[in-house]
């Protein structure tokens, strides 16, 4: 923890050092929705490069998404600042009632080239799904949240062929859904599927045992872990008790000299891999503490 800490504070934004201070130094809320507010627009929505890997003003789904991650884990994800998002939401969706992974608005600034922008965007449940889930968490009602929890239930449920980080949005929507005998059962095809698929690396010492995803960086593996972030994600059940601690044993493992977890994904500019290095550690963090890991 003492060298996470200083890392973050050598080298973080303002946003993740007060989220640090938030959980783990007893930090107060409001600073947190302070510098939160330096990345909101006008529309409701969030920019900014709030999501590291796009870059420029525009609002974007996966920016407000990520904003949405932030109010929920310092419980502010209510009232008038989640309306205005809402009526974002609306404004940014698909005929279906979906989000797409990237509106067009995004055209012209720099944006990593796994994110490509298109001129009519499909909906995505990469996009949808984690939002959905934390209006529900919240307990937030909204009209926009109808056609999109519909999305997200016949995205989840018609899933065959599909990867890492769509299986993550999917639990973020199956974790918080109101209908939870359906979750559960949809959960349990889902794990199966992540096992059938070698989604999950369940040995980290064999890594060439399991596919990376194509369009992944190499070695971009994904552990159980990252699908089960606390105890009580339904993803937990996917994996046994040894596999788990193995994993996580390899997440705490996986702390750099300087005191960071490092990025994974794909590097594509500096200024993200610079930005997005303290998230990932307060991640890291956040999930090795949840499950009951000492962090200092």
């Amino acid at each position: 923890m003492a060298r996470a800490e200083r890392f973050v504070w050598l080298t973080a934004r303002v946003l993740e050092q007060r989220l640090f201070a938030h959980h783990f130094r007893g930090g107060a809320a409001d600073p947190v929705e302070t510098a939160l507010d330096a990345y909101r627009n006008e529309d409701g929505g969030y920019g900014h490069a709030l999501e590291p890997d796009l870059r420029g003003p525009v609002s974007q789904p996966l920016h407000t998404a990520h904003a949405l991650h932030v109010l929920d884990a310092v419980g502010r994800c209510a009232g008038q600042r989640v309306e205005r998002i809402c009526r974002y939401l609306t404004s940014v969706s698909t005929a279906d009632g979906a989000l797409p992974a990237i509106h067009p608005s995004q055209r012209g600034y720099p944006t990593a080239p796994f994110v490509p922008v298109v001129d009519d965007p499909p909906s995505a449940l990469l996009a949808t799904g984690p939002v959905v889930g934390l209006l529900h968490r919240n307990e937030v009602w909204h009209a926009w949240l109808f056609r999109a929890t519909d999305f997200c239930w016949q995205a989840v449920e018609s899933l065959e062929e599909s990867h890492p980080y769509e299986i993550e949005a999917a639990v973020a929507f199956l974790d918080s859904a109101p209908d939870r005998p359906r979750a559960e059962a949809a959960a349990d095809r889902l794990g199966r599927l992540v096992r059938a698929h070698r989604l999950a690396a369940l040995d980290p010492d064999d890594l060439d045992a399991y596919p990376v995803s194509p369009g992944y960086a190499p070695g971009e593996h994904h552990f159980p872990y990252d699908y089960a972030r606390t105890p009580q994600s339904l993803a937990r059940a996917w994996f046994t008790d040894d596999e788990m601690a193995r994993s996580l044993d390899h997440l705490a493992a996986q702390q750099q000299e300087d005191g960071g977890w490092p990025v994974r994904w794909r590097h594509w500019a500096p200024a993200p891999v610079l930005e997005s290095r303290p998230l990932v550690t307060v991640e890291a963090l956040r999930t090795l503490r949840s499950h009951g890991r000492p962090v200092g």
